[in-house]
């Protein structure tokens, strides 16, 4: 089969307007969702034929080439990003059948009964440690349920989760975007991390003021700012320590400890005047038991939510500890000596335009230590602790898939984009467009990472993707790398929120499949706005208005 060396101006040999043409994917698919209101997983559809479309008639990309990098970008939101959202959403599914849902519900409710205290508690600081522990979906996922279970409504709980996960992608999964733009540029992982943490912990001053505004409006801010702006403090700061001073891989755990600390201590000597209280019976997420599968030990625990708060907790303590274990040093090791399988994508023959095979090109089947695997066994010490039969796990299982069938099409739909527009240049030819504003850059250098999440959901490709760029552009116009390293991460973190992969999986886990394009529209004005503060963060300190932040 023929091979494929991408061209990044293959319009006439102009960058503007193949930007132009590159850009169609991404416009489709944003108008199709957010515009004319289609389900995800049909305008991913579109859009995918869209990119395939702009690849092989623009970008001269021969056939066979385009589909194997779709097939390979479909089989990659199978594996590893279905595979860690299906068992963390099971996982939760095993606390329904049982009723510790319910349990759970009122330990969040012992702290506060408030729903705008309980978005930060659950959203903000609990998100932040799923994200540093497994990344990915599962953040969204278990936090979208989670507020549900205790009396949010389902759209709200979707977008909130998705605002809330903002702050901590940058370090999510131990750091794994940072430490992958290290490894693409060459620039040392240490000083990259110590940059991120002088931009990302200002997000996080202000995105729980942002969560309780959700929640209950500009009545929220006023009477819960102390607990909102007390939480993303102590994140703020942990999170800024911890990545300048301890490690930068453990940042958002020690964030997350310590920002769900701060909002307990500030409880204990300040209330809100008034309490924003769950109304009637929290909704169920995934599905109820059959009436045989329901005991009376069960039926009382829902009704009451009567139980050990311990048990309750226990498949979230089992899934930090498994990903403890799993991330310490020797273990660590281990695991990556004994993954799975890594293999160049069969048939697969794309080059850069230097020449050089695109490491995306090189499959990477961790079975054995991916996120999914250990959320997995997670999962099946849950069954074990709440004594759950093999048969009713499996049909728990089952349900689970057969609910989020649309959301798996639409992730892979959209894996599948993101791979066709990378690997034909479609993306690279969009971030050198835009870096060709000279000292500007600076303002609009977040807005390149921000767009590679748009597209991939996910910061570690955003990085891989335009890491280089970055550098390049650095070196072009005499600005730090470290900071133009960063601003790719911390853009990246803003485009999470509005990626139709976040959007398929909240609203699927909610119970609103087919409704993404009314949650896009709920988190896309938070998600620019906030971009825009980053945006003028990062030329700031690119000026010697601010120039002192940066890492020497």
């Amino acid at each position: 089969m023929t091979g494929y060396q991408q061209v990044f101006d293959p319009i006439a040999g102009s960058l503007g307007w193949s930007a132009l043409c590159a850009a169609l994917p991404l416009v489709t698919l944003f108008v199709l969702l957010g515009g004319l209101r289609w389900k995800a997983w049909k305008a991913s559809l579109v859009a995918l034929a869209a990119a395939l479309g702009v690849a092989v008639f623009a970008y001269e990309m021969p056939v066979g080439q385009a589909a194997l990098a779709a097939g390979e970008g479909a089989a990659f939101g199978l594996f590893p990003i279905i595979w860690i959202v299906l068992n963390a959403l099971w996982i939760y599914k095993l606390t329904e059948l049982t009723g510790w849902d319910a349990v759970l519900r009122r330990a969040f409710g012992s702290l506060s009964a408030d729903q705008r205290v309980q978005a930060v508690i659950i959203a903000f600081c609990f998100g932040a440690l799923l994200e540093a522990l497994a990344g990915f979906g599962t953040p969204v996922a278990v936090s979208s349920v989670m507020l549900m279970a205790v009396g949010l409504r389902p759209m709200k709980a979707a977008a909130v989760s998705l605002v809330a996960n903002t702050a901590p992608v940058a370090f999510g999964a131990i750091a794994v975007p940072i430490t992958t733009l290290a490894k693409i540029t060459g620039l040392d992982a240490e000083d990259l991390g110590a940059m991120v943490g002088r931009q990302t912990p200002l997000l996080a001053l202000f995105v729980p003021l942002v969560l309780v505004f959700m929640v209950d409006g500009r009545r929220g801010v006023r009477q819960t700012w102390p607990v909102a702006l007390t939480g993303g403090f102590g994140f703020a700061a942990a999170q800024f320590v911890s990545a300048n001073f301890l490690s930068y891989e453990i940042a958002d755990i020690v964030a997350a400890f310590a920002g769900a600390l701060a909002v307990v201590v500030t409880l204990r000597v300040w209330q809100p005047k008034e309490t924003l209280a769950t109304q009637g019976q929290a909704p169920a997420v995934v599905g109820g038991a059959s009436a045989e599968e329901v005991s009376e030990t069960v039926d009382r625990r829902r009704r009451t939510g009567e139980g050990s708060a311990l048990m309750a907790f226990a498949p979230y303590l089992t899934v930090v500890v498994l990903f403890a274990v799993a991330t310490f040093g020797p273990v660590k090791t281990w695991l990556e000596g004994h993954s799975g399988w890594t293999f160049a994508w069969p048939g697969l023959d794309v080059v850069n335009a230097s020449g050089e095979p695109l490491a995306s090109a090189t499959f990477n089947f961790n079975l054995f230590s991916s996120g999914g695997t250990i959320l997995l066994l997670a999962g099946l010490i849950t069954a074990t602790i709440y004594g759950i039969g093999v048969a009713r796990s499996a049909r728990a299982y089952g349900g689970t898939v057969r609910q989020f069938r649309w959301t798996v099409v639409t992730v892979m739909a959209v894996l599948a984009l993101a791979y066709v527009m990378n690997m034909s240049g479609q993306t690279v030819t969009l971030g050198l467009f835009l870096a060709q504003t000279g000292g500007a850059f600076a303002l609009l250098s977040p807005i390149v990472g921000w767009l590679g999440v748009a597209v991939t959901g996910s910061d570690t490709s955003s990085n891989s993707l335009f890491g280089l760029l970055q550098l390049t552009a650095a070196e072009k116009t005499g600005m730090s790398p470290y900071l133009l390293g960063a601003a790719n991460t911390t853009g990246g973190v803003l485009g999470k929120m509005i990626s139709p992969q976040n959007l398929a999986i909240a609203a699927a886990v909610v119970g609103l499949e087919g409704r993404e394009g009314e949650l896009f529209r709920r988190v896309v004005g938070w998600g620019l706005g906030l971009l825009v503060a980053v945006c003028l963060l990062v030329y700031l300190q690119s000026t010697p208005v601010l120039d002192w932040m940066v890492v020497r």
